[in-house]
C-alpha cells in the first residue's frame, strides 16, 4: 500500500496545503476531500518533514476535522485528494447513542476503528442522515470508545453494508444508491444480495466454475425432484433468497422401501423427518403453502464425515489492495444432530481445519483444494455478475471422493465462524481487507475517472 501521512492543521494565512517533503507533484492548485473541493495554494513542507499541513481555512472550506488518522494523498491533474473518506451505507439505526445500530453496532465499531490501519476515514451513514442540499453526510464514526457524529462531504467511496434484501428493495436506498452512482459518479461496491439460482444461471457458462456445480434447477414440476433424486437419491430444495440454512428441506428416497423422506427445520427451529408413500403426497404435505417459483432443486452430496456427521466449509475471499482475489478464512461447521445443514443455529460446531485432521498433509491438501476452488469461483462470480465485487462467503463442500462442491455464495457472509477464537485473527484481516480495498478502489476512481458502477 502506497504511504500514508500524519495530518495537521494550523493557523496559517489562506487556504495552504504543504505535502510531505518527500513527494514531488506537478502543478496543483485545489485540494479535495470526499467530494468537496477548495482552490488551494499548494507546496512542498517547508520544514522538510513527511507531514501533511492544512491551514484552518482550507481545512474548514473542505469540512476536514481528521487529525488522528495517516491519511493518502492522491494526484490527478492540478487536482490533490486527502483521504479518502469511506461511506459505509447502512440501515437499521436505533437512536441510542451507545449503540447506534442495535446488535450490529459492535460490529460497524470495530470496522471504523481501522482507519488508522488502513489510512482511511470511515463513517456510517443511512438515507436519513445525507443533506443532499450541501452535499454532506452526518454520519458516525467511532473513536476513544464512544461513538459520535460528524458531518462530512459525500465520500470518495460507498461500502454497502445493508443488513437483508428486504431494506435493499425498498425505494429509500435504491434512490440513494442511483443518485450516488448517477449524480456523483461515485464507486458503490458490494452492491446486493446473490439469488442463488442467477449466481447457479451465470457460472454454469464457465468452463472454470462449472466443475464446482452441483446440478441445480429451478423448482417447475415433480420430474425434476425425480430426475435428480434417480441419479444421487438425495436432493436438497432450497429458496432462491434464502440464507443461514433457513427453509432448506432435504429429500430423499429409499429404493427398497418405495417411500420418500423429507427432513428440515420448522419454524420452532425443531428437526423433522417425515415419510411419504409418494412425492406428490411430500410435496402436497410440506410445500403445500409456498410458492414454488421462488425454490430451486439441487443434487445431494454425501459429504465427508467427522464423527458420523456431515461436514463442509466457510470460506471467505477478499479484493485485496492491488485488486486481487485472496483467501482470507477458512473453517470447518460440523452439522449438529441430526440438522440438514452445518449452521451454528441449528447446532453446528465450527472447528478449524487442524481440528479436523490430525495428519497435517490431509490438512494442506484440503486447504490449497478449498482455496484453488473459492479463488476461481470469486473471479467467475466477479466477471459474470453486476457491481464491483470485494467480498464472498463461500459454503463448499467435499463429497467423499475429494471433490469440491459449492453450495452457495454470499455476498454478505456472516460471521459465526470467527466466534472460534483460533480464527479471530482472520476476523480482523476480512474486516481490514473491506477497507484496503475501498482505498483501492477510491484512487483508482480518482486517477481513472471510473465510477458509478452499477
Amino acid at each position: 500500500m502506497k504511504n500514508v501521512y500524519p495530518v495537521e492543521i494550523t493557523k496559517l494565512p489562506n487556504d495552504i496545503l504543504f505535502y510531505p517533503s518527500e513527494l514531488e507533484f506537478a502543478a496543483i492548485d485545489i485540494v479535495c476531500f470526499g467530494q468537496y473541493s477548495c482552490p488551494a495554494a499548494v507546496k512542498r513542507n517547508p520544514a522538510n518533514k513527511q507531514k501533511i499541513v492544512l491551514s484552518e481555512s482550507l481545512a474548514n472550506s473542505l469540512r476536514f476535522t481528521e487529525t488522528n488518522t495517516p491519511l493518502h494523498l492522491f494526484a490527478d491533474k492540478n487536482r490533490l485528494h486527502i483521504g479518502p473518506l469511506v461511506g459505509i451505507f447502512s440501515s437499521g439505526f436505533t437512536g441510542f447513542h451507545n449503540k447506534p445500530l442495535g446488535e450490529r453496532s459492535h460490529f460497524f465499531s470495530k470496522l471504523l476503528s481501522l482507519n488508522t490501519e488502513t489510512g482511511c476515514i470511515p463513517f456510517v451513514f443511512g438515507e436519513q442522515h445525507i443533506n443532499w442540499d450541501d452535499e454532506t453526510i452526518h454520519g458516525f464514526i467511532y473513536e476513544e470508545n464512544e461513538w459520535k457524529m460528524n458531518d462530512f462531504p459525500l465520500p470518495n467511496v460507498i461500502y454497502d453494508r445493508l443488513p437483508n434484501r428486504r431494506t435493499e428493495n425498498q425505494s429509500g436506498p435504491k434512490e440513494v444508491k442511483r443518485k450516488f452512482q448517477k449524480l456523483y459518479r461515485i464507486p458503490w461496491y458490494n452492491p446486493g444480495f446473490f439469488n442463488k439460482w442467477d449466481v447457479y444461471e451465470r457460472l454454469s457458462d464457465d468452463e472454470k466454475a462449472l466443475p464446482y456445480l452441483p446440478e441445480t434447477y429451478p423448482l417447475s414440476s415433480f420430474s425434476t425432484i425425480e430426475h435428480l433424486l434417480s441419479n444421487y437419491r438425495q436432493v436438497f430444495i432450497k429458496p432462491i433468497h434464502g440464507s443461514l440454512g433457513l427453509g432448506i428441506h432435504q429429500i430423499l428416497y429409499d429404493k427398497h422401501e418405495h417411500m420418500y423422506y423429507c427432513r428440515y427445520t420448522n419454524e420452532e427451529e425443531e428437526t423433522k423427518l417425515q415419510r411419504f408413500s409418494s412425492l406428490e403426497a411430500l410435496m402436497n404435505h410440506v410445500f403445500r403453502n409456498r410458492p414454488l417459483e421462488n425454490l430451486i432443486v439441487q443434487q445431494g452430496i454425501s459429504l465427508m464425515r467427522s464423527e458420523k456427521r456431515p461436514v463442509d466449509f466457510r470460506v471467505h475471499t477478499n479484493k485485496n489492495n492491488q485488486d486481487e482475489w485472496q483467501v482470507t478464512a477458512i473453517a470447518a461447521k460440523v452439522a449438529g444432530s441430526g440438522s440438514i445443514t452445518t449452521h451454528v443455529k441449528n447446532g453446528g460446531v465450527i472447528k478449524t481445519i487442524q481440528e479436523l485432521f490430525e495428519d497435517r498433509q490431509t490438512t494442506l491438501e484440503i486447504e490449497q483444494k478449498l482455496t484453488k476452488a473459492a479463488l476461481t469461483l470469486s473471479e467467475s462470480i466477479e466477471n459474470h455478475l453486476d457491481g464491483i465485487i470485494a467480498e464472498i462467503g463461500f459454503d463448499l463442500g467435499l463429497d467423499k471422493h475429494g471433490q469440491v462442491w459449492m453450495f452457495e455464495a454470499n455476498s454478505k457472509p456472516g460471521r459465526s465462524i470467527f466466534s472460534h477464537p483460533e480464527l479471530q485473527e482472520f476476523e480482523l484481516l476480512t474486516r481490514k481487507m473491506s477497507l484496503d480495498y475501498a482505498v483501492y478502489l477510491a484512487e483508482q476512481s480518482i486517477t481513472h475517472a471510473i465510477g458509478g458502477i452499477t
